[in-house]
């Protein structure tokens, strides 16, 4: 098998003949692994690629600053983003955390959320996609669609979490059309990445903490299951094969049906902080794919490259032949993790298959 067709069979649990690897770092990290690597001559075999999301069209910052901010002050480095949420920076050893200002937290009327000026994505963005995922199956690789944050998060960033969440038990119209807007634009995105030939597409919202999930079932299952199930659905009736995965940090046990029945293929990142990935195997092993379950909050920080090892071959030992595991960090490896972990992770994987 091609590196394709591996990855498409380990996310169909069709058996595999390698294990792909994974594993985003902070700047800091990347520097010194970079440096590692260059001296030991490391070769990391390739694996899936992103395409480009279809081009934002937004509203200039100074519309959000006038119109939404007015009054407030930020630190120097914050940037707003193209939903016109204001990101301020805090430590710089916070590499993927900021401090976000929400601009509709103090709005309190349909008419303010209809009249709010979302991104919109040119469609023409398409042909970029198509040669991507056209270059990347001519290297005999997946092309991957990445759409994490497509509706719960997208749409709490902007009216802020406290807010969204008294708006739907509330059940109060905002939330319905907020989350409504999300959720076109999002099925516009998907609906681009399986015509531009995704083999996989990327959604996520966080839905879990550290303990527990962020909202009843009932909740998640009257606001967002359906809205999910819509994006889903748009992009299977272009391509009805596109593997849909889907990332939430934190304890989502609960939620796991919910999520299955809205569509998704494979569940990230399945923190072993927070749940047990045998339990969840054993209970969904049948319907459901991982990816993830190697600790960024343990082992990889804190463990030793012995530790990092076995928590790998254990977990794909869980898994079995037939694959249903793409083994990786749970997240992104922050300054702490020392290099020696990040090389047993990526050794660990090359020599479970031999």
């Amino acid at each position: 098998m091609n590196c394709r067709e591996n990855y498409i069979s380990i996310a169909r649990r069709g058996g595999y003949e390698s294990m792909p690897v994974r594993f985003p770092m902070c700047p800091s990290l990347q520097a010194r692994f970079d440096a590692w690597r260059r001296e030991h001559e490391l070769v990391i075999p390739p694996g899936e690629g992103h395409l480009t999301d279809l081009p934002m069209k937004r509203a200039d910052d100074e519309v959000f600053l006038k119109n939404y901010y007015a009054g407030k002050s930020f630190r120097p480095g914050t940037r707003i983003d193209g939903w016109g949420v204001a990101h301020e920076p805090g430590s710089q050893y916070a590499y993927h955390m900021t401090y976000m200002h929400h601009p509709m937290e103090d709005f309190d009327s349909v008419e303010q959320i209809e009249a709010y000026p979302l991104p919109a994505f040119d469609p023409a963005g398409l042909a970029r996609q198509k040669d991507e995922a056209d270059a990347l199956h001519a290297e005999g690789r997946p092309a991957i669609g990445d759409m994490q944050c497509t509706i719960w998060e997208t749409a709490w960033y902007m009216r802020g979490m406290e807010n969204l969440m008294c708006d739907m038990m509330a059940g109060d119209d905002m939330a319905t059309v907020l989350l409504d807007r999300v959720t076109e634009l999002s099925v516009q995105r998907a609906v681009s990445f399986a015509k531009a030939g995704a083999d996989g597409l990327f959604l996520g919202d966080d839905i879990g903490m550290q303990h527990t999930i962020m909202m009843s079932e009932s909740l998640y299952d009257e606001w967002l299951k359906p809205r999910l199930r819509r994006v889903i659905d748009a992009a299977r009736a272009v391509n009805p094969d596109i593997i849909v995965f889907y990332h939430s940090c934190g304890r989502v046990t609960e939620l796991i049906p919910q999520l299955i029945e809205a569509g998704i293929d494979v569940l990230n990142p399945v923190q072993p902080e927070c749940m047990d990935f045998r339990a969840l195997h054993d209970q969904y092993g049948d319907r459901l794919s991982f990816h993830g379950t190697i600790g960024t909050q343990s082992v990889m920080p804190f463990g030793t490259p012995e530790d990092v090892r076995r928590a790998v071959f254990e977990n794909l030992d869980i898994a079995g032949a037939r694959g249903g595991l793409f083994v990786c960090p749970t997240h992104l490896l922050e300054p702490e993790v020392p290099v020696e972990n990040v090389v047993a992770y990526i050794r660990a994987c090359a020599d479970y298959c031999k």
